[in-house]
């Protein structure tokens, strides 16, 4: 079997909402996707992408993605790497894709000179979190995410 991992390029956008919704479906979240094609044409491969995407092939088949971002440590006045979202297709895990994706991630963040790589994991994720702990990730239990969407976010920034 042959592995292949690419930048994804506009013309992967109907592939890219594909893995977005089957990861939704995954996690319990389908309900949550209101991306579009459109909307991801625009934000990932527009004027200033806030993203970037890879996608895995296995034999040339489709067979997962990456999408992640760069962010900023304060701390190591360095930037970083989020990956927001790591999805293989269910026949094709236990072949080494994931550890592919985020093996190239990790490159990527070294050759960039970046002094983070980190992602979130849904608590009741075992498999995942087994997973990232046997490549040497550690979970941050210190932290806990805040998020600010929909109606509060607008209310808030429209407040005085």
């Amino acid at each position: 079997m042959s592995l292949s991992i690419t930048a994804a390029t506009a013309a992967d956008v109907p592939l890219i909402l594909g893995f977005i919704r089957e990861l939704a479906d995954y996690e319990r979240l389908s309900d949550q996707v209101s991306a579009t094609e459109a909307a991801l044409q625009a934000t990932l491969f527009g004027e200033r992408p806030a993203a970037e995407v890879l996608i895995a092939r296995q034999d040339g088949v489709a067979a997962g993605f990456a999408l992640f971002f760069q962010n900023y440590s304060t701390f190591l006045a360095k930037p970083g790497i989020y990956l927001e979202d790591l999805y293989v297709k269910p026949e094709q895990r236990g072949h080494g894709i994931g550890r592919a994706l985020l093996t190239h991630i990790a490159r990527l963040a070294v050759a960039r000179d970046c002094g983070r790589f980190e992602w979130s994991v849904l608590d009741w994720n075992a498999p995942a979190i087994g997973f990232y702990r046997s490549l040497g990730a550690l979970p941050q239990d210190e932290w806990t995410i805040m998020r600010l969407s929909g109606d509060a976010l607008k209310a808030l920034a429209s407040s005085n």
